[in-house]
């Protein structure tokens, strides 16, 4: 089974190594991928819906334009999540590992002690009664006394908990991000968000849109900011 928090960079591979070309992935690309990783997506799913999207690109007559994002492939991906639902209907699910091939203590403490540092770096906006700056070295402090734990324990921690103390912290930070924010910057983002989905609406529900649009807007939001993703999808 693969490594379930190597989601982010095997999707990324798979997209380059099928368009045939390194493409750095845009923000709506990556906000498509949480998207899907929150929907409970597979990787083989998303893999599976990848290669079936570049093979019809490929029998095509005429390829006067390069597959140049991820929501190309979105209707196949869907469609490989519904057939692999499909075929383990009745089937005995298996308890996942508690610990995942890939990662080691170190390299996880390291990772959460980078992102503090940023975190500190971070330029937050302000508001009356939202001390934006004040909650991030909060959440840069928790950050290193949870790698103090792992480096003092010595042993791989269970990843499933730890995700979901970052979770935690990533949602803080995000609400005060959103609720300090200026307006007409909030506005900026989502008109940049809804130029960015107009092309592949037709090929997207309703609320795969709006999940998008809300991933497409959060991740922006941080990388104005300078805030880094605290899960642990985003370490490799």
């Amino acid at each position: 089974m693969e490594n379930y928090f190597n989601y982010f960079t095997e999707i990324e591979e798979q997209f380059q190594r099928r368009r045939g070309g390194i493409l750095l992935l845009s923000t709506l690309d990556w906000a498509l991928i949480e998207t899907w990783k929150l929907a409970g997506v597979p990787l083989e799913a998303v893999l599976r819906g990848i290669d079936a999207a570049f093979d019809r690109y490929d029998q095509r007559p005429t390829k006067s334009k390069k597959v140049n994002s991820l929501a190309y492939c979105s209707q196949e991906v869907l469609a490989a999540a519904e057939d692999m639902k499909e075929a383990t209907v009745g089937a005995t699910s298996e308890e996942k590992p508690r610990a995942e091939p890939g990662f080691e203590a170190a390299e996880i403490a390291a990772f959460l002690r980078r992102n503090a540092e940023r975190l500190e770096k971070a330029t937050l906006p302000e508001r009356e009664g939202f001390a934006t700056t004040a909650l991030a070295r909060e959440s840069a402090q928790s950050l290193r006394k949870m790698a103090e734990e792992i480096e003092q324990s010595g042993k791989l921690p269970r990843l499933e908990d730890l995700e979901r103390r970052l979770t935690v912290q990533e949602e803080k930070l995000f609400a005060a991000l959103l609720t300090a924010t200026p307006d007409d910057d909030l506005v900026a983002v989502r008109a940049e968000a809804d130029r960015d989905l107009a092309p592949y609406r037709r090929n997207m529900t309703a609320a795969q849109i709006e999940q998008l649009h809300k991933q497409y807007v959060h991740k922006r939001l941080l990388e104005r900011c300078g805030v880094p993703r605290l899960s642990l999808f985003y370490m490799h």
